[in-house]
């Protein structure tokens, strides 16, 4: 299974005047504008980092889903969540054309860390041999950066303002998350259970 955007979350959905206030940037220079670029990168990456760490999209936004076959004939659990609503469910043949499934052959199950994709009937329609699934989702917490759970917000802030800090740092470990950053967001990540993980 492999993840792509749909949509690229525009400057205006960052909280660039708030990561300003987080380091104590001072304000109505001329100048203000100067760092804008390299604060956006960090906040950027610090999103993507927190993401990646726990699972969750913050701002809300469309991704596509492929994969080759279904792993469960009966459900099949989305890799991001919290998903808003499942936009659309493809069957790809060998090459590449679209056939849409039926809405009604599908139901989305919410869930904080495992939502699921299960078949209203006996089983999710198969994909051709060499063919493929695509399921295209709306995913996030909210629309709007205010909308997005307050500690998830620090903990975006403080890895933000960490790689502000350390940007000319050439020495620390790859992967580097703050402590404080791990504790914000430890109750978001999901916990897997045995071989066969949670479901």
């Amino acid at each position: 299974m492999y993840v792509m955007d749909q949509t690229e979350l525009p400057v205006s959905a960052l909280p660039m005047a708030e990561f300003r206030a987080h380091l104590r940037l001072g304000t109505g220079f001329a100048e203000d504008s100067l760092q804008d670029v390299v604060l956006e990168s960090f906040l950027r990456a610090a999103l993507a980092a927190v993401e990646v760490r726990c699972s969750k999209v913050l701002i809300a936004r469309v991704v596509t889903w492929r994969l080759h076959e279904w792993r469960n004939q009966q459900s099949e659990v989305l890799p991001l969540a919290p998903v808003r609503a499942v936009e659309a469910v493809r069957l790809l043949d060998g090459e590449g054309v679209p056939s849409e499934v039926a809405a009604s052959s599908y139901r989305l199950e919410m869930d904080a860390h495992f939502p699921m994709l299960r078949a209203t009937g006996a089983c999710l329609p198969a994909p051709v041999l060499g063919g493929q699934v695509e399921i295209v989702a709306s995913v996030g917490f909210a629309a709007q950066w205010s909308g997005v759970p307050a500690d998830l917000q620090q903990a975006v802030m403080m890895l933000a303002a960490h790689y502000y800090e350390y940007r000319n740092e050439t020495t620390l470990d790859t992967g580097c998350m703050p402590f404080g950053v791990s504790s914000l967001i430890a109750r978001y990540r999901p916990v897997r259970i045995g071989m066969e993980g949670a479901r």
